[in-house]
């Protein structure tokens, strides 16, 4: 059995570079890392930390995730980070995604924040889901 989290991650980066939303915000492919290559074109989306806290109950196993993403802009003004925020919540929020060796119990959208950098010229978004699996 492979671990839940990194199914999850990996079904989660399945989804996004196939959703057509993701791809006209973020490029074909779509620019989502794990970890950013040196002098990656802006904007971009990181598959950032994550969270795994038992879920289990007296009579299944299950494990609760809470997931955060992060999008980096250096357009001007907030709306093309909050464009990108609006297309991963869309293709994500109670997505029907398949990690491999679990079953997807459900994912939820939580929160989003939106930050401007120290540098003035820099957009943050984080956006938090939240996800339960339960192993096959």
């Amino acid at each position: 059995m492979s671990s839940a989290s990194w199914a999850l991650q990996t079904a989660i980066f399945a989804a996004l570079a196939a959703d057509a939303g993701i791809r006209a915000v973020l490029g074909d492919p779509p620019r989502v890392y794990d970890e950013v290559p040196r002098n990656a074109a802006m904007p971009y989306l990181v598959i950032g930390d994550d969270k795994e806290t038992d879920w289990s109950t007296s009579t299944d196993t299950g494990t609760e995730h809470a997931l955060v993403l992060h999008v980096w802009s250096r357009a001007r003004g907030r709306r093309e980070s909050k464009s990108i925020a609006d297309a991963i919540r869309a293709a994500l929020d109670d997505a029907a995604l398949s990690p491999a060796g679990h079953t997807l119990i459900g994912i939820k959208y939580q929160s989003a924040e939106f930050l401007r950098q120290t540098d003035g010229q820099t957009y943050h978004a984080i956006l938090r889901f939240r996800a339960v699996t339960e192993p096959t």
